[in-house]
């Protein structure tokens, strides 16, 4: 699918405010409100536009310890690599879990209240899992950059004078 600066513009205002009226988002892409909202429907319809959510910083939920786990498995065969996957999908602590290249397998993005909670998680849940060989913790001491925000790509200028 090919996206253009309208299509461009609407994703980036809407990644930074989902909940903008079609009204107010039209006027800020310079579209009328029925056009807008026509464009809206299609980059939902083709997956562009996957969901909404809100974003609520973990302090209001006492999720507030961040740490990144390295795991390394006992086997990389296809069989171990799908049941990993299987098994650390339903963790909701894990916020993000991605299969890597380099000296380890997996590295997942967790999020818990305290220590006490990893721990318990990291022992019972994640060191747990048969085909876990072993693991390396890091803490996140202080944010510095943390956004959702897909960067978009530039549109394509066209040529003057040809196709």
């Amino acid at each position: 699918m090919t996206l253009d600066r309208t299509d461009l513009a609407m994703i980036a205002i809407l990644q930074r405010e989902g909940r903008i009226a079609v009204v107010e988002l039209a006027k800020r892409v310079n579209l009328s409100a029925t056009p807008c909202a026509l464009r809206l429907r299609r980059l939902e319809r083709d997956g562009v536009i996957a969901g909404y959510q809100a974003n609520v910083p973990p302090e209001a939920l006492d999720q507030t310890l961040l740490a990144f786990v390295q795991v390394n498995l006992k086997a990389t065969d296809e069989a171990t690599l799908q049941a990993f996957n299987r098994a650390i999908g339903p963790v909701e602590e894990v916020m993000e879990c991605h299969m890597v290249g380099g000296g380890f397998d997996y590295l997942l993005k967790v999020r818990v209240r305290d220590m006490a909670a990893f721990r318990e998680l990291l022992g019972s849940v994640i060191g747990a899992l048969p085909m876990v060989e072993n693991s390396h913790s890091y803490f996140v001491m202080q944010p510095v950059k943390e956004i959702s925000r897909l960067p978009l790509p530039r549109p394509v200028a066209r040529r003057r004078g040809g196709p």
